[in-house]
This record gives C-alpha cells, structure tokens and sequence, in this order.
C-alpha cells in the first residue's frame, strides 16, 4: 500500500511515466524527442510500449502515472483506449493519480472521454500564456482562445484534478503581462498551477535566438518574476509546496511528489527515464531504434545507464526536497537510504552558514527562507554531498 512518513508526509511508492513522442510542431524552447506523427511511428510505438511493458513488468502496484511527451493529445480516440488496455496490463491495485499532459490545440470531447474512460484523473494544460503576442513568439500552435476553450472543454468532461503549466520570462514579456497571466489563470480556477522560468535549451528556436544576440536572459528580471508568483498566488488561494508548482489543498501532483522524493520509477517509451532499485536509466531517443529490440527479443540497450549508491540517492533527495516548501529531514533521509548520519556533517555545516544568511530556516526540517528559494539553484550547485566522506 501507498504510504506516508509522519514526519514529512512525503509518498512512499512506485510511479510510471509514459512518454508519448508525437508533436505535430515544436515549440520554440522544446527541447524533448518528439517525432512527427506517422502510421509507422504510431505503430512501432504501440507494438514497442506493449512489449517494453510485458519485459519490464515489476510485481508491486503502481501508485501514480505521468502521460507526457510529445504531446499525447495527439493521440486519436481510438489510439487513447489502445494506449490504455496495454497501461492496463500492469498492476494498478493501488493507483492513486493518472495524469496527462495535453496542449490546447489536440483537446476534443472524444479524447477527454476516452481519456477518462482508461483511467485518467488529473489533466495538465499547457496554455504558457495568455498574452496572444507571447504566444506567437513561443512558437505555440494555438490561439488564446482555442485555450480558454480547451479548459472549459476539459472541466466539462468532469476530471478531478486540472493543472495550468505558465511561463515567464519570455523575450518581450513585462512583469505586467506576467501579472495579467497569473490573475487570467486564476479566474479559471484550476486545482494547481506550474509556473516555469523559460529555459533557453540547446537544440532549440530560442537557443539560436540567444546565440545570436536575438534575445537575452535577465536574472534579476526573472527574480522578480518568481516573487510575483510567490506573493499572489497563496492569496489567490494557491499554497505554494515546490518552488514552481501551488495546488489547492489536496491536489498536488502526487507523480511529482514521489519523483522528488527520490523513490522509484518506471520510464516506458522512447528516451523515457527511470530510477528503480538502484539503478537509473535511459530509453534510446528513437521510436525506432527502442520498438526493434523489444520485437527483436533483444537484451534492451539503453541511451544511458547507471548503478546508484546509496549515497547518490541520499543527494538527490536533499537537492529536490529543498525545493519543497515542507524541507526536508537529514536524519530521515539518511535512515530511508540507509546512509550514516555523519556524513551529513558537511551539509549541516553548508545550512549553518546559509542560516546565518537567512536563507535556511530550521524548526523540524531544514526549509529555505524566500531569499533562499530564489537562490536555489546557486544554492544546488554549492552544496556538498555525502560522497566527500569515506563510506
């Protein structure tokens, strides 16, 4: 059964991802495989996805599912129920949240209700923005009011959960305008919202805009950005748990949770990631490629593999939990994977110095302070690890 620590409330459990590699356009700052849609490409990944999922099968029950990709919007109807009797074939006893990701422009009320129809409770919108010039400079493919309209679409088929993704710090964007996107998101009333600082990653549109001088990236621009959201949505009614994400009470995204935490996963599809017992892997990030070893009954290769130790993963759950509003615990981190507590002493030393900057707060976790969350990321990259000790 799923559960709880007492102490952080944090999920003990077992997701799956599933990455839908489809998108029909690319996004000007996406930088995850996709592959344009093909009778082929359809067909190679469902016979792959059924067989990948026979070989790497585990006995406990899954607790959550993430469908991202892609965008698995594009999925017909009929490829929606498909894609769901082989999610079906594994143990699903415990399943407690199944989420979608879905862009405005793919939604129909046919897709929703099959969506719903396999399982599906929580489904996360990608609207980005609801300033229509944005819009075109993010390369998205739909019209503001295809999004407004994608919304009312999937509130009417009844899910339970309905997450809004927003992004600031676009070229051209005013905090005004991110003011003015964070109060249109609100109006919704969605039962979560992600807001994401835009990335400039290579291989992508905007990458070559800033290489070329086209655009620029203002730190403390975007600092400023982060704050707004910060303060406006916990009035709103948004509590804040990550430093990107606020949900009503209740509705979290348990998927992400759990990932945060550190605890297993399972990755299914091409170039989807896994952590699971210990070891931490990558599909190969070609449809192809990935659905011929499993028809071919190959030993399955993977893009990249990786032997964790305990340690490793004792890193990474202080690194996530510290974007959690909640903080995390050293000792508990340190008893769940089995990691002396002396070999936190450094990092104890790193928050001791970051208390006396009042970006740490300790009461019964170590949370960062406001000033620290907009740190964070500096912070991440200056803390030490449990590895600097002899095991």
């Amino acid at each position: 059964m799923l559960k709880k620590s007492k102490e952080t409330g944090q999920l003990s459990s077992l997701g799956m991802y599933v990455h839908v590699p489809f998108c029909s356009t690319t996004c000007d700052f996406c930088a995850f495989y996709q592959e344009r849609p093909s009778k082929k490409g359809f067909d190679l990944f469902f016979s792959g996805l059924n067989l990948e999922m026979e070989y790497l099968s585990p006995a406990q029950s899954f607790s959550t599912i993430f469908i991202g990709g892609g965008t698995p919007g594009l999925l017909g109807p009929e490829q929606i129920l498909r894609l769901g009797e082989i999610i079906h074939t594994q143990n699903l006893e415990n399943l407690m949240e199944w989420s979608v990701e879905i862009a405005p422009s793919e939604i129909t009320p046919d897709k929703l209700r099959n969506f719903k129809e396999i399982g599906v409770t929580r489904i996360s919108l990608g609207i980005q923005t609801f300033n229509p010039q944005l819009m075109k400079e993010l390369g998205r493919a739909h019209e503001v009011d295809r999004a407004l309209s994608a919304y009312s679409l999937i509130r009417d088929a009844g899910f339970s959960s309905v997450n809004i993704d927003l992004l600031f710090g676009a070229p051209g964007q005013s905090l005004e305008m991110w003011e003015e996107d964070l109060k249109c998101a609100v109006q919704l009333d969605p039962d979560h919202i992600s807001t994401y600082c835009l990335t400039f990653e290579e291989d992508t549109a905007l990458f070559v805009k800033l290489s070329e001088g086209k655009v620029k990236i203002n730190p403390e621009k975007e600092a400023t950005y982060y704050e707004k959201a910060w303060e406006f949505l916990p009035q709103c009614g948004y509590p804040q748990y990550e430093v990107s994400n606020y949900a009503k009470q209740g509705k979290a995204c348990l998927h992400n949770i759990n990932t945060w935490a550190m605890n297993d996963w399972i990755g299914y599809g091409p170039s989807a990631a896994t952590q699971f017992q210990g070891v931490r892997r990558k599909n190969l990030a070609n449809v192809e490629e990935w659905a011929k070893q499993w028809e071919q009954s190959m030993e399955p290769e993977f893009a990249e593999f990786e032997q964790l130790q305990p340690y490793e993963l004792a890193n990474d759950a202080v690194l996530f939990g510290l974007r959690m509003n909640q903080g995390i615990c050293l000792d508990e981190i340190g008893q769940k994977f089995n990691v002396d507590k002396q070999h936190f002493s450094e990092i104890k030393t790193f928050f001791h110095k970051l208390q006396m900057e009042e970006m740490i707060d300790k009461a019964d976790n170590w949370k960062l302070t406001s000033k620290g969350r907009i740190l964070a990321d500096a912070i991440a990259k200056e803390l030490p690890t449990v590895d600097n000790f002899s095991m």
